[in-house]
């Protein structure tokens, strides 16, 4: 059996690497030319979901390297105004547990994790442009004429997926109405004193009149850029990231990291097309009434590190039948990152259709009975997150509204509020945040066990 993956995002390179483990052929199709390329976005928090799914897939070495290249665990969720004043704040359990835990992660670093060890695997400079299904057996062709054919073609391509298009041209995406900037600037001892320390140590969400939305978290690194543990910490550890042969690519230091969303009406018609200082300051002009504090935090970003972000959500759509084309991740099931669960949910993917392979190849099932399982699962979780995370992030939300915005705005403030002074009640709604995340899910459902995973 071989699978060709095309695309190799999260889910892709995540796929590819559970698949060699198992000893079945993969080959990835990744359209960017250099390995230093794809060096895009910043935070990514990887929930118990995502870890279970990395650790079932990875070599233990290199989930290891994941685990102690992550940034500091976040202590607390936090909820504010766009004053900096406190609407909610809870705070998150510290785990030890490698795998059953929160982690932020650095979207280049986890990149630069999942290309290591594929070497022999990943193929660069590889554009997709359609395929042909004969028979068993399905040819992908690129855009400089080669070809490459195999008995399953698995879309890891991404939202604007290609194969998506060819293969089902009526699951559509759309546009959410909503428009984020993001961008970054280095912690330094200006920087650091800008926010509150409940701020400083967590992920910050800031509702402000008009709908505008604003989110902050600090990304510190145990390791610096020769990959020594600060202050000493660590020991093996440090050995580790200085071993990791992806260390040369990274280029991740300690940084604040913010993005502001707002309707597209309330933006410049051609705001996709800004970059740098224009984007900069178009964050002031949307925030004038915030608290210098946050304006100074946006004045001081890197103008390099800006760039604006069209949110799309996918359309939820009926089981199709199943063949040896499949899709993964964002290439079906596109969401808002609302609930922040894309990536896990791409990794979530990964793993379940690794574990229905290793069947194939172990004689329990045939490959279209096991894709099709793998199918009516994921699609079944995967557009319940799709729904959830878009009712999180669009323009229909009566936030987005000039009259009724304040009052349904004045109305979560006081609901928040209230539960913020009820311990129990705190405790419950972070449980239950926490659960949709993963929390103490069955791993026997994520997670390749080691009798199944060959070397």
């Amino acid at each position: 059996m071989k699978v060709l993956v095309i695309g190799g995002g999260t889910g892709g390179l995540a796929l590819a690497h559970g698949l060699k483990r198992a000893g079945i052929e993969v080959s990835v199709y990744e359209r960017d030319a250099l390995r230093t390329e794809g060096l895009h976005g910043y935070r990514v928090g990887i929930d118990p979901d995502g870890s279970r799914a990395l650790h079932g897939l990875l070599p233990k070495e290199l989930y290891d390297t994941f685990v102690a290249t992550k940034a500091r665990d976040p202590k607390y969720f936090n909820m504010l105004t766009e004053n900096f004043k406190e609407v909610l704040s809870m705070q998150v359990e510290p785990s030890t547990d490698p795998i059953e835990s929160e982690k932020s992660i650095s979207r280049m670093t986890l990149r630069q994790v999942l290309l290591t060890g594929l070497e022999d695997v990943v193929e660069f400079g590889r554009e997709f442009t359609r395929f042909e299904q004969h028979g068993d057996r399905v040819t992908a062709h690129f855009a400089d004429g080669t070809q490459a054919t195999g008995d399953l073609l698995v879309a890891a391509d991404g939202a604007h997926s290609r194969v998506r298009r060819q293969y089902l041209p009526h699951a559509d995406i759309e546009e959410t109405g909503i428009i984020a900037i993001a961008g970054k600037l280095p912690i330094t001892a200006e920087s650091a004193k800008l926010v509150p320390p409940r701020v400083f140590e967590g992920i910050s969400m800031i509702n402000a009149p008009r709908g505008l939305f604003c989110i902050l978290h600090v990304m510190e690194f145990q390791w610096d850029r020769e990959g020594r543990v600060k202050h000493g910490i660590g020991g093996n550890t440090e050995e580790l990231i200085r071993r990791w042969p992806g260390l040369q690519f990274d280029n991740t230091r300690d940084y604040i990291n913010w993005g502001v969303s707002a309707t597209r009406d309330k933006l410049p018609a051609n705001v996709m097309e800004l970059r740098g200082e224009e984007l900069v300051k178009l964050t002031l002009d949307l925030t004038p009434d915030w608290h210098p504090d946050l304006r100074r935090l946006f004045e001081l970003t890197d103008p390099g590190t800006c760039f604006p972000v069209n949110i799309w959500t996918s359309a939820p759509v009926e089981p199709w039948p199943t063949t040896n084309v499949t899709l993964i991740g964002d290439a079906i099931h596109t969401m808002t990152p609302g609930r922040g669960v894309g990536a896990n949910t791409a990794l979530r993917d990964a793993v379940n259709l690794c574990r229905a392979l290793i069947d194939v190849r172990d004689g329990k099932r045939e490959l279209i009975p096991a894709v099709n399982a793998y199918e009516a699962k994921m699609i079944e979780y995967g557009f319940d997150a799709v729904l959830k995370s878009r009712a999180q992030m669009t323009s229909d939300d009566p936030m987005h509204k000039p009259v009724i915005g304040r009052i349904a705005l004045a109305v979560m403030r006081t609901g928040m509020r209230a539960v913020n002074h009820l311990p129990p009640v705190k405790r419950r709604m972070r449980d239950s945040m926490l659960a949709y995340r993963g929390a103490n899910r069955d791993e026997l459902t994520l997670e390749i066990t080691p009798a199944q995973a060959r070397r």
